[in-house]
């Protein structure tokens, strides 16, 4: 297993109930595939560093994990169509 970190923007007008089912969903996606969530760090409400798509802040959300390389390559692709969230990245850590 190796260990990756995902930082994900969700819109900013979702509700705060929203964005916990939305966390927890993540969550739930690496854990149920055998991998382990080390950390989850809701940052909140922020500015973006330039305007997408007339959007200028949005609530950021880190989490890191430990997984294979097929778990990260379905939390990508969920992400992709998840249509609450508009940016994301996934990096995997060096050891």
């Amino acid at each position: 297993m190796r260990n990756y970190e995902v930082m994900y923007i969700i819109k900013p007008e979702t509700e705060d109930e929203k964005v916990t089912a939305i966390m927890e969903r993540f969550k739930g996606l690496v854990e149920e595939r055998g991998a382990e969530v080390t950390k989850l760090d809701k940052w909140g409400k922020r500015r973006l560093a330039y305007e997408i798509n007339h959007i200028k802040e949005g609530i950021y959300v880190l989490m890191q994990f430990k997984a294979d390389a097929a778990t990260a390559a379905e939390m990508d692709r969920v992400m992709k169509i998840n249509d609450d969230i508009f940016r994301h990245m996934i990096t995997r850590e060096e050891e």
